[in-house]
């Protein structure tokens, strides 16, 4: 690239974002077509639960050696924000009881990161539920996020106490995923509960609140918002934030959640997916990928990082079927330089103890390792 026209491209990106200063972003290459790296990793799920996960799942060191000696560098932690509080929890949590923050549950968090870390992987802390908010029914939140401002000063609260704790770890290292998959349900305590967008101007208001009581401890600490609809839609109202955004790659659900029962009404008679293929009234094909996400792309040429937070496919789905959908996926995905993170490591969605019943597994130190899918993920 000619100097002239370097210098004009990163004037442009500083211009739009002002991330250059950010130490993860301004050590990758302007040649990129995405300013944020393309990380490659997996969801981890040992605070995923309001209540303590059993020991037994618990990520260890040597699952992270495991990953990072296959060339992954990114873990996202989903967490639930009632894993890490002291509280009664025989009754309905009380919005006094939201600050309550129980230090030991809170350096376990930390312990991770930390193994994360040794292994020269990068970490992005992910409040999947949120005080007033969830993607996920059971547990009843004392308000809502999207409408109570009580809701929402303790969501600033959550993310200016997890900012300090690792005020001084570098943004390569570290990044904060405001809210997993953000929705506005009719009822927040029904699973199948009609779902639609959060009102921009309410998600800016949040989000911006939110990364500035993370950038009040660190000016340079990277901040991304999952997208609206449930992860799915680009938010144009905080393209001005300096806030990266995470897109999805579920897309069509009759593929990635066939027979899903938190995710369909009637698993039980969903038609038998294929790809490509016709299923129902649609075509499903590589052409359908591309046109979703082609505003994510945009996005992304418009100088705003773009990271896909999850993705992969639950255990119902013909193996063949789902590998076949995903590499298509991983293409759009990694020949725009988006980077993405596998629902989840060990698990139903996972390339260790899946659980299929298609799948010809490999012996991995006592585990069932589904080496079609880890390939596939090494490819990209």
């Amino acid at each position: 690239m000619k100097r002239r026209s370097f210098v004009k491209n990163t004037a442009i990106i500083a211009a739009g974002l002002g991330f250059v200063k950010n130490e993860a972003i301004a050590s990758y290459q302007s040649t990129q077509k995405n300013i944020l790296p393309k990380w490659k990793g997996f969801n981890l799920l040992d605070f995923f639960s309001p209540n303590e996960m059993p020991a037994k799942l618990e990520t260890i060191d040597e699952d992270l050696k495991w990953m990072q000696g296959w060339g992954f560098n990114f873990i996202r932690l989903p967490i639930a924000y009632p894993c890490y509080l002291d509280f009664d929890r025989s009754k309905n949590i009380t919005p006094e009881e939201v600050y309550k923050i129980d230090e030991h549950a809170v350096s376990r968090i930390e312990n991770l990161v930390s193994m994360a870390h040794d292994n020269n992987i990068h970490v992005s802390l992910n409040l999947h539920r949120a005080p007033g908010y969830c993607i996920n029914a059971g547990f009843h939140e004392p308000y809502n996020l999207w409408k109570d401002e009580e809701a929402q000063k303790a969501f600033y609260f959550h993310w200016n106490f997890w900012a300090k704790r690792f005020k001084n770890v570098s943004s390569k290292k570290i990044s904060f995923d405001l809210v997993n998959e953000p929705s506005v349900r009719e009822d927040m305590n029904d699973q199948h509960s009609k779902s639609g967008p959060v009102p921009g101007d309410i998600y800016r208001k949040v989000a911006k609140a939110a990364a500035e009581a993370i950038r009040n401890e660190n000016p340079e600490h990277l901040v991304i918002a999952d997208g609206n609809s449930v992860g799915n839609k680009v938010i144009p109202e905080i393209m001005d934030l300096k806030i990266a955004q995470s897109c999805r790659g579920y897309y069509p659900g009759a593929i990635s959640h066939y027979k899903a029962p938190w995710a369909n009404k009637d698993p039980e008679h969903m038609e038998l997916p294929k790809w490509p293929g016709q299923i129902g009234d649609k075509y499903f094909s590589k052409q359908m990928l591309e046109d979703y996400y082609k505003p994510w792309i945009d996005l992304s040429k418009q100088g705003v990082g773009v990271h896909c937070g999850e993705c992969g496919c639950w255990n119902k789905t013909p193996h063949d079927v789902f590998l076949a959908w995903f590499g298509d996926v991983l293409d759009i995905l990694s020949s725009n330089d988006i980077g993405f993170s596998l629902w989840n490591f060990i698990g139903d969605f996972g390339v260790i103890d899946s659980k299929r019943s298609d799948v010809a597994y490999e012996d991995w130190h006592g585990h069932k390792l589904d080496k079609k899918l880890l390939d596939l993920l090494m490819k990209y």
